[in-house]
């Protein structure tokens, strides 16, 4: 085994440079370029150690900036190893719940970029040339919906897949990261409150959401994006108040996203 040289580990500073660095970055790229799955194990250490020819401090340091990305995790033990996590929406919430708490947003604050967003999704949707196919994949949970009006969470889970898949279908990969991290950021706080709400929502009110999103589907196949866009807005008004009730000024935590 390789012994420890000049330029491995933690250069003056706290900065990692070197073979640490090296190995991360290799490794990451494996990760970020699909050639490493989630739940692919890496190895046990030595058999990494043998990979890199480098140090046992090096290799650790440089499993560390990886852990610390969320990128692997490392199972101790005898029939342990180093796994791969590919990157998600809740590695994403992590981070930015992380700036988003030191800056002291509020749920609402986070839930308006929301509000902004899904209904310009509404519209490039029923302007887009695959509307009626898109149109087509919604209506399935407008389906949903109705087939579990009588259960509050299973519809309220409908609920947001239509909108979840709506920004999919937009097809714009920036909007569609931003808003699978809003959401986790949102949900994450509030999942415990949103459920309690949904059980206490009468019937009624259920089934006049549902005729909304009939509506709204109905506006994407036509190809109406102005009428999509205005009636989407007006969705994300009410659903503030179901996702945030009272908390909408309570500020994000990171310690939800953990």
């Amino acid at each position: 085994m390789a012994k420890r040289t000049v330029g491995e580990g933690t250069a003056a500073g706290g900065s990692v440079s070197g073979k640490p660095k090296q190995i991360a970055d290799e490794l990451r790229g494996l990760i970020i370029a699909g050639r490493l799955d989630e739940g692919d194990l890496l190895g046990t250490e030595a058999e990494l150690l043998d990979r890199f020819e480098v140090s046992r401090p090096s290799l650790r340091e440089a499993l560390r900036i990886l852990e610390a990305e969320g990128l692997i995790s490392v199972v101790r033990g005898v029939l342990g190893g180093v796994v791969v996590h590919r990157p998600d929406q809740r590695m994403t919430a992590r981070a930015a719940a992380l700036v988003l708490q030191s800056r002291s947003v509020s749920l609402a604050d986070v839930f308006e970029a929301s509000a902004v967003i899904e209904p310009a999704a509404a519209r490039m949707v029923a302007m887009s040339r695959g509307r009626e196919r898109a149109a087509h994949q919604l209506r399935g949970f407008v389906i949903e919906m109705k087939r579990t009006v009588q259960d509050p969470v299973a519809c309220t889970t409908a609920m947001v897949g239509f909108h979840s898949d709506m920004v999919q279908l937009a097809g714009n990969q920036t909007l569609i990261l931003i808003c699978e991290m809003i959401n986790e950021v949102i949900v994450r706080a509030a999942v415990a409150d949103v459920l309690t709400r949904s059980r206490n929502e009468p019937i009624a009110s259920r089934r006049r959401s549902i005729r909304e999103f009939e509506q709204l589907v109905d506006l994407i196949a036509a190809g109406d994006g102005d009428g999509a866009q205005a009636l989407c807005a007006a969705q994300m008004v009410r659903l503030r108040g179901t996702l945030l009730g009272e908390r909408g000024s309570s500020t994000v935590e990171a310690t939800s996203h953990r």
